[in-house]
């Protein structure tokens, strides 16, 4: 072997043994850390995503984010300029992991907003409905309405009366966000 063949197996071993800034692809799973900003806040963000098959991730706050096709870098300044644009944080600090490790099972939510007496995420499990979803956020408030719960689901919005049973069992699905709106004086 002469001098430039093993130079070049060894550029070729060192490329293989290197990470290399490998992009995010839909049907994985990232995990998203926020810094900067108060810490019931931080518990509201930090999760895992699943990059859903379109190639976006659901976001609380700002909603869906394009993530496959970037590296983990991109997709940090992306949803910090989200942040930042929409008016929700001054100087967030995000963080995001885009291992292959994560794949494997993992924990899922749903968003519950609104007048619930404890916002943020529910854990999802298969066959959770709205009703329970709900009532795993505490229930409503005493300003609550049942009668006019919102699902927001792959940039659609439903309207869901939870007082009647046809629509307490019908199933959520993880990255749902439901909203329970305040009561009016016309229909509660």
């Amino acid at each position: 072997m002469n001098l430039r063949t093993i130079a070049f197996i060894g550029l070729s071993a060192i490329s293989l043994i290197a990470p290399a800034k490998s992009e995010i692809q839909a049907g994985t799973t990232v995990k998203i850390e926020i810094m900067g900003v108060p810490g019931e806040e931080k518990i509201k963000i930090d999760s895992m995503y699943p990059v859903a098959e379109g190639g976006k991730i659901n976001m609380p706050f700002v909603g869906k984010i394009q993530a496959a096709g970037l590296t983990s870098e991109a997709l940090s300044d992306l949803i910090e300029a989200s942040y930042i644009k929409a008016g929700i944080y001054e100087n967030p600090t995000i963080q995001v992991f885009a291992d292959r490790g994560f794949d494997g099972p993992q924990e899922q939510f749903v968003h519950v907003g609104g007048q619930v007496r404890k916002t943020g995420r529910v854990n999802f499990q298969k066959g959770l409905t709205l009703y329970q979803a709900v009532q795993a956020a505490g229930g409503t408030t005493e300003f609550g309405s049942m009668k006019r719960v919102q699902l927001l689901r792959d940039g659609k919005t439903q309207s869901f009366d939870l007082t009647k049973p046809e629509f307490m069992t019908f199933p959520v699905k993880p990255s749902d966000t439901l909203i329970v709106p305040q009561k009016t004086i016309f229909n509660g």
